[in-house]
């Protein structure tokens, strides 16, 4: 169980965030910057990012109760929102929840600093990881150990694209836009089934199959 919850978070956690492809984000929006500007706007972008998907986690099924949102509701709802970005990673299109405008690329480009909009959020924290967090969280069922396994996945996946931002350059260049491509396809489609499976287990929580 423990096993299968770490393999689940990573998963959905690495095709939300998407690393590689804020990677290729990041290039193009520090292109005329320093070393030192990219590595600032890296850590700080991964930390904001960190401290409000912690929050999302930690107080997410909490804000939802109260509002009385059960967890049958959540999960058909994030399973619906996680399958909508899975097909568009699988068609190749950036996930329009966590795509910045146009107006907003402009506005980003005229900053100095971008460490909050656009990197921390839509780009890392974007609505669908957002859900993402809840919903496995809520998933746990108060099973403290399962919650650490999600938070601690959470991290790993926040590291990984944190050295993806340190390494951008090196990333796009090793990879090339088709091989990031083939990866965001692959983790599509994975994210499609987890979507799915989200979305049916909504579905038998809420007991409308029952006879």
């Amino acid at each position: 169980m423990m096993t299968e919850t770490a393999a689940v978070a990573l998963a959905t956690f690495f095709a939300t965030i998407g690393p590689f492809d804020i990677a290729a984000m990041f290039v193009v929006l520090t292109a005329n910057n320093t070393k030192q500007y990219r590595r600032l706007m890296a850590i700080r972008g991964t930390i904001i990012a960190a401290v409000v998907l912690l929050i999302f986690a930690l107080f997410g099924s909490t804000l939802l109760s109260s509002m009385g949102i059960s967890l049958a509701a959540l999960s058909a709802a994030g399973g619906i929102l996680l399958l909508l970005i899975g097909i568009e990673m699988v068609f190749a299109r950036e996930p329009s929840g966590t795509k910045p405008t146009s107006e907003e690329e402009l506005e980003a480009a005229s900053k100095q600093d971008i460490s909050v909009f656009p990197i921390a959020s839509p780009l890392i924290a974007g609505p669908g990881t957002m859900g993402a967090v809840i919903l496995l969280m809520a998933n746990a069922d108060g099973d403290l150990g399962r919650q650490i396994i999600v938070i601690g996945s959470l991290l790993i996946i926040l590291f990984v694209t944190f050295l993806s931002l340190l390494l951008a350059s090196q990333i796009q260049g090793l990879f090339g836009v088709t091989g990031m491509r083939v990866i965001s396809r692959v983790m599509g489609i994975l994210l499609c089934a987890l979507a799915i499976q989200f979305l049916f287990d909504g579905i038998a929580l809420s007991g409308l199959l029952k006879a």
